[in-house]
């Protein structure tokens, strides 16, 4: 595979920030919705969020219903059952700003993967006890099984590090990787961070967390040196390994910490190198295509049926992506170019950042839901929140 460009991380974002700008100005004068130029007078600003109109204003907090005795944990992954339109996610045993340290799934072994009738809120299944340390990912097939990453793993080294698939009523059916032993060979992981099946039935893995938080290149030569991962690995519907890409970097066919997989209706691979400020976008054998600088410091994105993409950012703060705001921002997958913006809570956690979730995913009606992180749970007071499309 050969790179379009190698653009140092600290230029493109840098170019980004200024180009970005300019591209959606120049856009917006030629071609963009009138709605979009009204309100405040200002310019569409895909940093700040200015100027870009809200699609979902209503939002509607501790929306889903969580078993009486338990306490909301930090969540990462939210996604739609494509066989009927509820919500699947999970919740990581009471872990972050509810359960205090130490407190994982497993340490606390309760159900953590969930799934919600999207308009009630009602538990409609619960399952997933005793197989986690900290899940991550989170991907419904076509047949409606439920795929979820564990991305760290125990003292024990006896669990962690792992796939792990379960059919709609919790059996589970695969996992990949070793258990509790990390590695960047084909039989492991070192911290999965997501996971998607391709329209083919292939497997595909984002695996290696690490890489967002080496800002120099002496770091990243440290992290090579000890084996730390930052790749996408494919494998059969079987779970046989097949192919990877990708190593800790900040160049095209490089990431630092593929965070989210998504694909669009062209059968295209965007994943959101977090680390790196970008979108990357590839053909399903790994070969680099485009990719997307508007969206800010991604953790997760979601594309729907009719190529709209919706990205989260819950990263941007004043020590990284200086001046970008959080929130989800919404656009076309044509093009780089911010159209819609959820905003952040304002908090004095985050001042001039505000904070959101780390998870996103969007229903049929365009009804907007978000899987609150570590950062933004506390805020948010449960782990999910819903953002109603705008009557």
């Amino acid at each position: 595979m050969l790179a379009r460009a190698l653009v140092p991380a600290v230029v493109l974002t840098s170019a980004a920030l200024l180009t970005g700008c300019q591209d959606a100005e120049t856009a917006a004068a030629d071609s963009a919705p009138a709605a979009q130029l009204t309100g405040a007078g200002t310019s569409p600003n895909p940093i700040t969020g200015e100027g870009i109109p809200n699609p979902n204003p209503n939002r509607v907090g501790s929306w889903a219903t969580l078993p009486e005795g338990r306490e909301w944990g930090s969540t990462a992954g939210i996604a739609i059952d494509p066989t009927d339109g509820h919500i699947w996610a999970y919740e990581r045993c009471a872990s972050g700003s509810a359960g205090g340290p130490g407190v994982n799934c497993d340490s606390n072994p309760v159900d953590p993967i969930f799934k919600f009738d999207r308009n009630t809120g009602e538990i409609l299944a619960n399952f997933g006890a005793g197989v986690f340390v900290t899940p991550h990912g989170i991907h419904v097939d076509q047949e409606g099984n439920v795929w979820v990453t564990d991305f760290a793993g125990n003292e024990e080294g006896t669990k962690g590090h792992q796939v792990h698939k379960f059919s709609p009523e919790g059996e589970l059916l695969l996992s990949l990787g070793v258990a509790g032993q990390p590695g960047n060979g084909p039989d492991n992981f070192n911290q999965p961070n997501d996971v998607i099946v391709a329209p083919d039935g292939s497997i595909l893995v984002a695996d290696g967390h690490s890489g967002q938080g080496m800002t120099n290149q002496d770091a990243i030569d440290e992290g090579l040196e000890e084996g730390l991962t930052a790749r996408v690995v494919k494998f059969s519907p079987e779970g046989e390994f097949l192919l990877e890409w990708g190593e800790i970097g900040t160049e095209h066919g490089q990431f630092r910490t593929p965070h989210a997989l998504a694909f669009d209706s062209q059968d295209r691979l965007w994943v959101a190198d977090r680390g790196n400020h970008r979108i990357e976008i590839y053909d399903q054998e790994g070969n680099y295509l485009e990719s997307r600088y508007q969206y800010g410091r991604i953790s997760d994105v979601f594309i729907t049926e009719d190529d709209r993409v919706y990205a989260i950012d819950s990263e941007s703060n004043r020590l990284q992506h200086i001046n970008w705001s959080n929130g989800v921002r919404i656009g076309q997958v044509d093009r780089d170019y911010i159209e819609g913006f959820i905003p952040p809570w304002e908090s004095d956690s985050r001042p001039g950042h505000g904070v959101a979730g780390e998870g996103v995913a969007v229903d049929a009606d365009g009804n907007v839901y978000v899987a609150e992180g570590p950062a933004s749970l506390a805020d948010a007071g449960s782990a999910f929140t819903k953002y109603e499309v705008a009557q």
